[in-house]
């Protein structure tokens, strides 16, 4: 089997109907190429194509997020046993769809993400608390995504903003009014806010793809923490995904077995893998640049990266 990249922004790979390979997505992730693998129907994976360092070379990543491939086939091709040669990468990683069935055989089950089918999962205790945020004037609003008023994104900035600088994310995760705005531009987006006294303190944004309604992007703003209102925001993306018939992905911790891990588990009743791939396309070079680059084997991928 062969592989070839197609210079198209992920355009042969988008599907409107899925938020993480819409246009608006792929066009807020900047993906540079369509990777093609050829078959009796050919699979596509957008991808971001990208220089490493001054050696000449290109690697390329996957989006943020479960893009995956435009479909899950039944019997999912081997990289091991694939020509990469056309493409002129070195490696690519590859961020599956969430689910048991893979784009790519083998990979690497990265964690498992918790699943809410229905609100049947959701703990008593947090119940309990929801409805004491509500008691205290917390409400949410479900805002469809081409709806969305500046003031209602700003808000929602503002609380991710403030816990992006809590947890000192990486800078990878901070990210400018555009790229949010981009998001929300996929019909397949929800804008999910908490708000008191009429003042939005927390926000999310929620997304379906792939059979999911997923918990994407979120946060607390710093004065609202005492009353934790993602609970909040949570139960509403559960009803969201009941009305779509859709069972809402929460995602998982930083690591497993967190707080964040145990926040999560608290409203669901179920959890599937999610798969990501490491593919080495020219072994040679890969040695290469990881050696060139002191990299030790095992741990982060590409090594030549770390």
């Amino acid at each position: 089997m062969k592989a070839r990249l197609i210079e198209d922004g992920g355009a042969a790979a988008s599907d409107a109907e899925q938020f993480f390979r819409s246009p608006p997505f792929l066009e807020a992730e900047a993906a540079t190429h369509t990777l093609a693998i050829e078959g009796e129907r050919e699979l596509h994976f957008p991808l971001i194509v990208r220089s490493i360092d001054s050696s000449g070379r290109v690697d390329a990543t996957s989006p943020y997020g479960y893009p995956g491939a435009d479909r899950a086939p039944d019997d999912p091709p081997d990289p091991a046993r694939m020509d990469w040669s056309e493409t002129g990468l070195v490696s690519i990683f590859v961020r599956d769809r969430v689910g048991a069935r893979p784009s790519l055989a083998g990979g690497t089950v990265r964690s498992h993400v918790h699943v809410a089918e229905g609100d049947g999962g959701v703990r008593k205790r947090l119940r309990e608390q929801i409805r004491r945020n509500e008691r205290r004037g917390w409400g949410t609003r479900l805002i469809p995504g081409r709806q969305v008023e500046m003031g209602d994104l700003r808000d929602f900035e503002r609380a991710y903003a403030e816990t992006m600088a809590r947890t000192g994310a990486a800078k990878r995760y901070l990210y400018p009014t555009s790229y949010f705005a981009r998001l929300l531009l996929s019909e397949r987006s929800w804008l999910v806010l908490a708000e008191r006294e009429g003042v939005a303190l927390a926000g999310a944004i929620a997304a379906a793809s792939d059979g999911y309604l997923h918990y994407y992007l979120g946060g607390t703003a710093d004065e609202a923490l005492h009353d934790s209102p993602m609970k909040n925001l949570f139960w509403a993306m559960i009803g969201l995904g009941g009305e779509l018939g859709l069972p809402v992905s929460l995602g998982g911790g930083v690591n497993p077995g967190d707080s964040l891990d145990k926040f999560k588990r608290g409203f669901a009743n179920a959890e599937v893998p999610w798969h990501t791939h490491e593919v080495i396309c020219d072994a040679e070079a890969y040695e290469e640049l990881s050696a060139a680059a002191g990299a030790a084997p095992g741990g982060f991928f590409p090594a030549y990266r770390a």
